[in-house]
């Protein structure tokens, strides 16, 4: 079993406070708050009203408000716009990210702590501050959200053990989940493309949310033809936003281009095939479906 910890230095914890925290964050994100409590934490994401990407989030209950764990690119425009939809709503918003750290570790390491259970999102308390398994996908592993000065003895009290970040990026870029450069998607594919009903970040039940029209006449209507997928550089070089090719057809676009790539692929396009090798105006490159997503 893997002892190894990745602390998360490049997200962010948010906190979101006061009597009308709960229905503030219902009417804004894409999942129902309802399912976050001291046992249960969320995925979800804000969109634009036309239902496009702009953040993904984790949501976890903290005494009696919410952290936001988010990644720290985006923080600043995440607290900006939760103050921008803020209006008269009894809500307090603090970035606490001085003060807290994400730490993740393995899905197997977390099964041996005492409390744990295999359930996506489920959450519970180590010396105070909730470990969760991410509510993704379980082999992403679990994190801990942590005040930064106790964040060394709980480790060692979990016999847990530095790890390279690169190694964590590398797991979730194999699951086909993006790790890093986020703001690279931003407004450039809609929420649902980004596979968040897969990966538990959409609720198709829940009352009215920004964005929500759109991605749930996609769903309705059955229009989703699009989706990120993670590639492989083959050789040569990408670059953001250009187009793919398969026998000079374009089948999707390059979003983000670099360490850990991805792309929107036109999946249902016919000249979509696996384990082809597709062209970039200078390079050359394999598409991924991972083993969560059924096409």
């Amino acid at each position: 079993m893997n002892n190894g910890v990745f602390i998360l230095e490049d997200r962010a914890i948010l906190y979101i406070s006061g009597s009308d925290a709960k229905d503030f964050l219902q009417n804004l994100i894409s999942n129902d708050i309802n399912k976050v409590s001291d046992s249960s934490s969320c995925f979800a994401s804000l969109l634009t009203p036309q239902g496009k990407f702009l953040y993904e989030l984790i949501i976890v209950k903290h005494k009696s408000g919410y952290f936001i764990d988010c990644e720290k690119s985006q923080s600043k425009e995440i607290f900006n716009q939760l103050n921008l939809y803020k209006i008269r709503s009894k809500v307090e918003i603090l970035n606490l990210s001085n003060e807290f750290v994400v730490a993740s570790f393995g899905y197997e390491k977390y099964l041996t702590i005492a409390g744990s259970k295999d359930i996506l999102g489920f959450t519970f308390k180590f010396r105070e501050d909730p470990i969760l398994l991410d509510p993704r996908n379980k082999y992403l592993g679990a994190r801990l959200i942590i005040n930064l000065e106790k964040l060394y003895l709980s480790l060692k009290k979990l016999n847990l053990k530095n790890d390279k970040i690169e190694n964590y990026y590398s797991r979730s870029h194999k699951l086909g989940i993006v790790p890093k450069n986020l703001n690279k998607l931003k407004n450039k594919l809609f929420g649902i493309e980004c596979n968040f009903e897969e990966l538990n970040g959409i609720d198709f039940k829940k009352g009215c949310y920004v964005g929500q029209e759109n991605t749930a006449r996609i769903k309705l209507k059955n229009k989703l033809s699009k989706r990120l997928l993670p590639i492989e550089i083959i050789d040569g070089k990408l670059n953001e936003d250009e187009t793919i090719y398969s026998d000079n057809i374009e089948i999707g676009k390059v979003l983000i281009n670099e360490e850990y790539p991805f792309a929107l692929i036109k999946y249902s396009n016919e000249k979509f095939k696996k384990d082809v090798i597709f062209k970039t105006q200078n390079g050359s490159l394999k598409i991924f479906i991972p083993e969560w997503l059924k096409l």
